[in-house]
């Protein structure tokens, strides 16, 4: 299928490459026996993206961050992640399938099965480990890191944390249009609001330039559960308006009015102890999601963003919405 954006913008076709690693649309439902309290509920489940059972949020990214890796002739990948790091997980499986090596820098967590579970299937995966512990240690060892990584003369490609880079956030900029096309084929109404993990802020920026370019008023909030980047209003919309300029630097023509802030709404409530620690709340969250509407959800990201909702929902904050959340868990 073509990508939205490609569609939206068929300058873009050999300006900006596309990789195809999973199929679109994502399906959205009602979240019937969860929104009683207040605002009507929906479920966009971005768990279902990606090929072999490896789904969420990183995918959407990797569609654009592999291709332009490729177009520079770059023949590894660094990035960097918790000791659970679903996007290096999926960095290293996707990248293996198409010529990239992987080196990840990883983070202490918390240790839990989960993180156990996800360090066995990075040994597994064939990407380069160091660890690095702390973030301090990793901007340390960078250079390091980066030196040992090149093929040749050719550097390697250096990705930041959830690959959200100007190129990575496309994946939700088009989300965004996947959205607005589900909205105009009656699959649900346009929402008031889209609700959604921060973990380093691609999505977001994504979705919130995304929702401008579509024509859609939907706020998006981004719920906070990572304490070790910055992660704030401003930093965000600086890094979707980077991805507009991106595109109009390749070609595309964006309405001169478009600005993509405005519209994104960070809350930093419902983090916890930290990145990784589980909240009580997120427990209640994970429990009733898989009971009320087998939503599976994991503790670290989406099951916070799932207590905030069902928290700001019962204050009535979305008035009566429709109101999105958008599941962005990862491998299952």
């Amino acid at each position: 299928m073509t990508p939205h954006l490609h569609q939206l913008y068929p300058e873009l076709e050999h300006t900006l490459p596309h990789l195809s690693l999973g199929k679109s649309p994502t399906s959205v439902r009602r979240l019937t026996s969860l929104d009683s309290v207040a605002a009507d509920l929906w479920v966009k489940d971005d768990s279902e993206f990606g090929d072999g059972g490896w789904g969420g949020n990183k995918v959407r990214k990797l569609e654009w961050l592999l291709p332009d890796a490729l177009r520079q002739r770059r023949h590894t990948i660094v990035t960097v992640g918790g000791l659970g790091t679903n996007w290096g997980l999926a960095t290293a499986l996707y990248g293996r399938e198409n010529g990239l090596k992987t080196v990840l820098a990883l983070i202490d967590q918390p240790v839990d099965d989960h993180v156990r579970a996800q360090l066995e299937r990075l040994r597994a995966s064939g990407a380069k480990l160091y660890f690095t512990k702390t973030k301090g240690r990793t901007v340390l060892s960078a250079p390091y890191i980066l030196a040992r990584s090149f093929s040749g003369r050719r550097p390697p490609y250096f990705l930041p944390a959830g690959g959200s880079s100007a190129v990575g956030a496309l994946g939700y900029v088009e989300a965004a249009l996947e959205i607005a096309a589900q909205v105009r084929a009656g699959e649900l109404p346009e929402p008031t609001h889209i609700v959604t993990p921060v973990g380093s802020g691609g999505t977001v920026a994504g979705l919130s330039l995304g929702m401008r370019l579509a024509g859609l008023s939907t706020r998006v909030v981004g719920v906070v559960v990572n304490d070790t980047l910055r992660l704030d209003e401003p930093t965000l919309a600086k890094l979707a308006a980077r991805s507009a300029q991106l595109l109009r630097d390749r070609g595309a023509r964006l309405p001169e009015n478009i600005t993509p802030a405005g519209n994104l709404d960070i809350v930093t409530d419902y983090l916890g102890s930290g990145y990784g620690y589980p909240t009580p709340e997120a427990g209640t969250a994970q429990t009733l999601s898989a009971a009320l509407e087998h939503l599976t959800l994991e503790p670290v990201y989406t099951a916070k963003a799932m207590a905030a909702l069902l928290d700001m929902n019962g204050q009535g904050r979305f008035g009566r919405g429709p109101v999105i959340f958008l599941n962005t868990n990862g491998p299952r």
